[in-house]
């Protein structure tokens, strides 16, 4: 996902223009850009690669000023190239923009006619004239691109200045996230708050079709028809320091150390030991809600989709309720048979993945109630859902999730022991006894983490292997999906997670001595089977790296490296089979010198199709 930040103040605007960018290059970019307003002129900036190219482009040629607009660009429209890059211009108007304009075609060839000429081959400028066709027919920059976002289809943040009104930055949004904030010499707009918590922590989202006329002493907000609309200022908490490295060396093994305090903080004062249950006040159903539900769906991306698939083992088992697991992207292209006595679960660490948006909305029309597992406060998902559980992660950098992911696993912990006890599926004491086990989580998984040694040492193996198989069952084959994606998306490996037991059909015909396997063995009523599996493989005369509870002493005896976690409930192990094959994944790719924190072609939120 872009990136954009906005300032207008009393400021030199290019170092707080520069070090907002620089808190969204976790997001993902391939370009760069600013743009300043210098006396009565707009000055552009713009810069392939890294943002280091874009300011040394800057000590050569600075730009002074106290109004301007910034933006980190991965290529959509257009490969990566600076005519590409943002700001993008029409005359005197300068503007940047997350999304996509599918209907950009159509308008370009309509703007050709009018005779607008065009110097990328990006869906953004079609916008740039829009709005200056409109300001040429002598409206006011706000109705300008009021006018133009009603002619594009599509998605779109937009940050917008003009020569003609010097002073003012407009802010518009829809399908992509924007904020605003304010200081008492100053204002911002941004993509993510992260970009402006160096000079502010209140803010306001902007909500769908919402237009902010954006000055040094005033943030004004309407809606799509320019009607003046009020929106809840939100005050931002986690400290900054959270969005810094402390140490590490990069920000995704420091998020890797945080989770034993993530899951601390999402458990925090969500539940009642006395009582056996987890006190989720914002979910948004009665316990008489609850006990009328048929069925449940969790829809999700990505590593949000691998959380979705524990929830539906957690859910079956601990509430006894069907459950229907889709992928976002998926979902929102067919004709769900979803009703009014379903609960709908989307999960998202930033609230704005697009496909799992409109799969929420989707629901919401056909009647079901909404419940969405969410770390953004204030997210676009979180504001349009019947219900919330935030995960209280606090900001995560790396494009990789992290502790995202075992946060969100943490909250369906939470959610089922909630609607099992609610529903009267499960007694006090067998609540008691599930608590007692969230409760110890921390303390297993900051033992793991102490043991990380033995996972370089593992990684040092087998780090110059080109391919590697994920093995795992029951509620653990989630874990090997999500370990294989892991490794594949920071380190480039070609790596497939598989449910163990399919092994035969299919994956067997590629095991062979330079396939380091990797299975998940916990100590569960599958683990036989699970280790007349990992025979096939060695017969095959593959690599295998197991990860196995304390105690086990048979796939010691076959393996060619062995990992132990802790030995905890078999729906628990999920959480502590994880933390490794994150160590894994990091440290396979530090080896092999990959970018870890901002891996090729990846953004952090996937906000457009």
């Amino acid at each position: 996902m872009c990136g954009i930040i906005g300032y207008v103040g009393n400021q030199e605007a290019v170092p707080i223009l520069i070090g907002g960018l620089s808190k969204l290059e976790y997001r993902g970019y391939d370009s760069s850009g600013v743009a300043v307003l210098q006396g009565e002129k707009i000055a552009v900036k713009r810069s392939v690669g890294k943002l280091v190219n874009l300011e040394n482009a800057l000590k050569a040629n600075g730009l002074k000023g106290t109004v301007g607009i910034g933006h980190t660009r991965w290529a959509t429209h257009g490969k990566p190239s600076e005519q590409n890059a943002h700001p993008h211009r029409s005359k005197g108007c300068v503007l940047v923009h997350n999304g996509i304009i599918e209907n950009y075609q159509q308008l370009k060839q309509q703007l050709e006619k009018d005779g607008y000429k065009f110097a990328s081959e990006t869906d953004t400028e079609v916008v740039a004239h829009l709005i200056d066709k409109y300001l040429q027919k002598g409206h006011k920059l706000a109705d300008a691109v009021r006018l133009a976002t009603k002619d594009v289809k599509g998605s779109y943040a937009l940050a917008v200045m003009s020569e003609r009104e010097p002073g003012t930055l407009i802010a518009a949004r829809s399908g992509c996230p924007l904020v605003v904030g304010r200081t008492t010499h100053a204002s911002y707009i941004a993509s993510d708050v992260m970009a402006m918590l160096a000079h502010t922590r209140e803010v306001t989202y902007l909500e769908e079709g919402d237009v902010a006329v954006v000055t040094q002493t005033d943030v004004q907000l309407t809606d799509s028809d320019g009607q003046v609309v009020s929106r809840k200022a939100s005050k931002i908490t986690w400290d900054a320091s959270a969005a810094e490295k402390s140490g590490y060396p990069h920000f995704m093994l420091k998020e890797i150390h945080e989770q034993p305090q993530t899951i601390l903080d999402t458990m925090r004062g969500r539940y009642s030991y006395e009582t056996g249950e987890a006190d989720l006040p914002d979910i948004g159903l009665t316990p008489k809600e609850f006990a009328a539900l048929e069925r449940i769906w969790i829809v999700a991306c990505g590593t949000s989709w691998h959380a979705g698939l524990v929830g539906k083992y957690l859910f079956e088992e601990m509430v006894r309720t069907p459950v229907q697991v889709d992928i976002g992207s998926e979902f929102r292209y067919r004709d769900p048979l979803v009703g009014k006595k379903d609960l709908f679960i989307t999960i998202s660490q930033s609230g704005e993945t697009a496909d799992t948006l409109a799969a929420a909305r989707e629901a919401k029309a056909k009647g079901a109630r909404v419940v969405s597992i969410v770390n953004v406060v204030g997210s676009t998902l979180a504001r349009e859902s019947d219900g919330v559980l935030y995960t209280h992660c606090g900001p995560e950098i790396g494009v990789a999730s992290t502790k995202a992911f075992t946060a969100q696993l943490t909250a369906l912990y939470l959610l089922a022991l909630h609607f099992a006890r609610v529903r009267n599926v499960m007694k006090v004491a067998d609540g008691q006894a599930w608590l007692d086990r969230l409760v110890r989580l921390p303390a297993l998984v900051e033992s793991v983490l102490h043991r990380e040694a033995e996972i370089v040492a593992i990684a040092k193996r087998y780090y110059k292997k080109r391919n590697f198989l994920f093995l795992g069952r029951g509620i653990n084959y989630p874990i090997a999906l999500e370990g294989a994606l892991k490794l594949k998306e920071i380190s480039y490996i070609h790596a497939e997670g598989y449910a163990a037991g399919e092994m035969k059909h299919g994956p067997i015909a590629l095991i062979d001595k330079d396939m380091p396997v990797v299975v998940l063995a916990p100590r569960d009523r599958l683990y036989d089977k699970t280790v007349s599996n990992l025979m096939e493989v060695k017969a095959r005369h593959a690599p295998v790296i197991a990860f196995v509870a304390e105690g086990e002493r048979e796939l010691g005896k076959i393996a060619d490296a062995v990992f132990t976690v802790p030995d905890t409930h078999a729906l628990i192990s999920p959480m502590l089979f994880t933390i490794p094959l994150q160590l894994l994944a990091y440290h396979l790719a530090v080896l092999r010198g990959a970018d870890v924190d901002q891996p090729r072609n990846l953004a952090k939120s996937v906000t457009v199709e």
